[in-house]
């Protein structure tokens, strides 16, 4: 085939060497010259090394002689420097790898041309058989066929500036500086034994106000590097045609178009703080030959001999089977990115945690280094930022993971065992849970007129005994017209408050140390529904009962029933109606009460401006619209056994634009906590029926971390946490205090103690029922 790539950068070369090892005829535009680059070094992981040495060893071998390594990551907060091994970092000069990339794609006859701006790609598709368009984040091959690729570039809060030192850390270092401006911090790396790459980032706001926005390249970086002078031993800092700049994360709906496709920063980026640009980039060209690889294979196996080329048809399928290879993997490393960038830009609101935490927190921010990974790495490192959370000494079984790898990992001999985070104990008023695993409030439309009956008795009774240190009850309704399906439970008669006395007293009795916790609520305007399996969200077929919210706006428009907009007599009734309820819940003898303002139900109907349209004093500002929730929230304290904790769910965020912001969700939390609110429950949306949640593992505890640091309230985190490494990770880095998790729940009844097992944890955290000790062990499997 003939061959066109826009683009010479390393993704660009790289691609054009493998595809001119594979007998294709390439030929690489660069508007620049060979020796033109900007940036300093650049990471490749181990994972992308094995890629280039299975793909080309001419590469590896050459990459390898030059590459300087190390192991640790120092992280320096407010003076004190600390350490965590074991992590592994190979990284050489930008412009180095770049004449490697020349050399051997000039070995390969790749007709590179350098200081040429490539012809039209129209130009070139209809030349070339492939056009590879590695043009980097500004590509003009993308930007040209937008209405194809569908691209959407999104730039972060901060501004940073790539600058380089003339000598050589000796560990990846991260560090900060807390200025009259702001936080600044500093990343920091070596690419060869005499010189480091350091990029300074900065929030917007704090590069405006230290006046960087005058500066040039050569003041900018004088005055870095006596920001960070003792980093930097003093030494001074130098640029490569180096400027302050946003980030821009780019995505593309589609990476190919006929014959021409996307390749690393072109189709997508990853925030720099996780070292990715590069690693994609090649990873892009090792796939894409693979890809082409394949489908030549293919021709050849039907042609019965080598084809002279591979057909329009065949590069259609090799474009679809790389990206459909790529993507996965690039969606994964961006949601990582994403989250290591929000973490520096939100780096404020962590300054104030324990030196330790700090560092931990850093170093898990992106979710990719967890508790259980990070411990491996450095068990001494884990061990210390434990004892410095408070986590007991613990005692592990002898077949315990804690127990095995603890002397295993690096540094990690003769290390001592110590409780895993998640099974520390933690005060809520008067309320102390065992452990910091919560089972989520899960809605089971199983009552009979709001009844709760022996499935609800067996469903909580069992995920009591399986461990956890509170066991939530599903919402609760206060009113026949509360309910959201005529499955629903409710506390608005004695028959209802008798059913669950019984469950309570069960819990009491026969899983004593866990504490039961009821959620009040309303459903709004989302209630008079079928029941989930049946069509989540659809209204009833007959028997429906009439809606009541803040405004008279349906949840799914044309499709659901208009609720009627509450007067003033209603909320009277309603704020009754769950003081009533609440005192209920009090003789029942539940230990905690939740009241639920999520998910689009009646009171988080008044906190989000997309469904709250009121004109009078419920309405319009956030103040106005928060009015409502705390009278209801007062009126049940007023009620709820003063001893008691009572908590409050939010919805932090609505997915959907014009929704509740990340800075309103703060406020909400903080007038709660004001009014008496022991924790805030974070989770998230559900608020509109056209909301766009950015899925993934984790993807709600960000509103919590920020709602925790930011005004020293705790938070229950909820939304996909699935693993014990998770909880054990969210609590160690500060951002959470207790961790709900439901569907494991569902799963495994006894997912908390199974957990415990897991790690090797015998205490007073996860005690087993004694009826159950015999099954506190795993079985053996197969032969084992």
């Amino acid at each position: 085939m003939r061959v066109a790539v826009v683009g010479g950068g390393p993704g660009g070369l790289y691609a054009a060497a493998l595809l001119a090892r594979q007998g294709h005829h390439v030929e690489v535009w660069e508007r620049g010259a060979p020796e033109d680059t900007f940036g300093f070094g650049v990471v490749l992981s181990d994972e992308t090394l094995g890629g280039i040495e299975r793909a080309d060893t001419v590469v590896h071998a050459a990459l390898g002689a030059e590459f300087v390594r190390w192991d640790d990551v120092e992280v320096v907060h407010r003076g004190r420097l600390l350490t965590s091994g074991g992590h592994g970092f190979a990284a050489l000069g930008r412009r180095r790898l770049l004449e490697i990339l020349y050399e051997r794609c000039a070995g390969l006859g790749v007709r590179l041309r350098s200081r040429t701006p490539a012809p039209d790609v129209d130009e070139l598709a209809r030349t070339h058989d492939l056009v590879v368009a590695a043009d980097g984040v500004h590509s003009t091959t993308r930007e040209n066929g937008a209405a194809h690729f569908r691209p959407t570039v999104t730039e972060g809060r901060c501004r940073y500036i790539w600058l380089a030192a003339d000598f050589a850390f000796e560990a990846f270092r991260f560090e900060i500086a807390e200025t009259a401006h702001g936080v600044m911090q500093l990343h920091a790396y070596p690419y060869s034994d005499d010189s480091s790459t350091v990029i300074v980032e900065m929030r917007e706001e704090v590069w405006r106000a230290a006046g960087f926005d005058l500066c040039d390249e050569q003041e900018s970086a004088s005055r870095c590097a006596k920001i960070f002078s003792e980093a930097l031993r003093g030494r001074p800092l130098r640029g490569n045609r180096s400027a302050w700049t946003r980030f821009r994360t780019v995505e593309n709906a589609r990476w190919s178009h006929g014959n021409v496709v996307l390749l690393g920063d072109a189709a997508h980026t990853a925030h720099f703080s996780i070292g990715s640009g590069t690693k994609l980039a090649v990873e892009d060209a090792l796939a894409l030959a693979e890809a082409l690889a394949a489908v030549a294979g293919e021709e050849a196996d039907t042609a019965g001999a080598a084809p002279d080329g591979v057909p329009a048809a065949g590069v259609a399928r090799a474009l679809a089977a790389y990206e459909e290879a790529r993507r996965p993997a690039v969606a994964s490393t961006q949601r990582a990115a994403a989250a290591s960038m929000r973490w520096f830009e939100e780096i404020q609101g962590y300054v104030g945690q324990p030196a330790r935490q700090f560092a931990f927190n850093l170093l898990t921010r992106s979710r990719r280094v967890t508790h259980e990974n990070l411990r491996l790495r450095d068990a001494r490192f884990t061990r210390a930022v434990e004892e410095e959370f408070g986590c007991p000494a613990g005692t592990a079984g002898a077949a315990g993971v804690t127990g095995e790898v603890g002397a295993a990992g690096a540094g990690g001999a003769g290390v001592a065992s110590g409780t895993p985070p998640m099974f520390t104990p933690f005060t809520l008023r008067g309320l102390t849970l065992r452990n910091r695993v919560v089972v989520a409030p899960m809605d089971m439309y199983s009552a009979r007129d709001g009844v709760p009956g022996d499935f609800h008795l067996v469903h909580l009774g069992e995920r009591a005994l399986g461990g956890a240190g509170l066991v939530m009850t599903e919402m609760v309704c206060v009113s026949a017209e509360g309910r959201i399906t005529p499955g629903c439970t409710g506390l608005w008669t004695a028959e209802q408050a008798a059913a669950w006395k019984r469950i309570v007293d069960f819990v009491h009795t026969s899983a004593p140390g866990t504490a039961l916790g009821v959620q009040l609520g309303h459903s709004g305007r989302k209630g008079s529904t079928r029941v989930m399996w049946e069509g989540m969200d659809e209204p009833l077929p007959e028997g429906n009962w009439p809606l009541v919210a803040a405004s008279a706006l349906p949840y799914r428009p044309g499709v659901s029933a208009v609720p009627r907009a509450l007067d003033a007599t209603d909320l009277a009734a309603l704020r009754s109606d769950f003081a009533a309820a609440a005192v209920r819940a009090a003789e029942c003898g539940f230990d905690l009460l939740e009241l639920h303002c999520a998910h689009g139900y009646l009171l988080s109907g008044f906190l989000s401006p997309l469904t709250n349209h009121r004109d009078d004093a419920y309405g319009g500002p956030l103040e106005n619209r928060l009015r409502f929730p705390l009278e209801v929230f007062d009126a049940v304290r007023a009620v709820w056994p003063g001893d008691r904790p009572m908590t409050v769910r939010i919805s932090a965020t609505d997915w959907a634009p014009g929704g509740t912001s990340p800075d309103e969700a703060e406020r909400i939390a903080a007038a709660f906590a004001a009014h008496g609110a022991d924790a805030v429950d974070v989770s998230t949306g559900q608020v509109v029926s056209d909301e766009t949640p950015e899925y993934g593992r984790s993807y709600q505890t960000p509103y919590a971390d920020r709602i925790r640091n930011a005004l020293g309230v705790p938070v229950i985190a909820v939304g996909a946490i699935s693993s014990w490494d998770d909880v054990n990770s969210l609590l160690l880095a500060g951002r959470a205090d207790l961790c709900a998790v439901g569907r494991p729940h569902l799963y495994d009844p006894h997912w908390t103690l199974h957990a415990a097992a897991d790690q090797g944890y015998e205490g007073p955290g996860a005690p087993w029922p004694a009826p159950y000790r015999a099954g506190s062990r795993k079985p053996p499997t197969g032969k084992g």
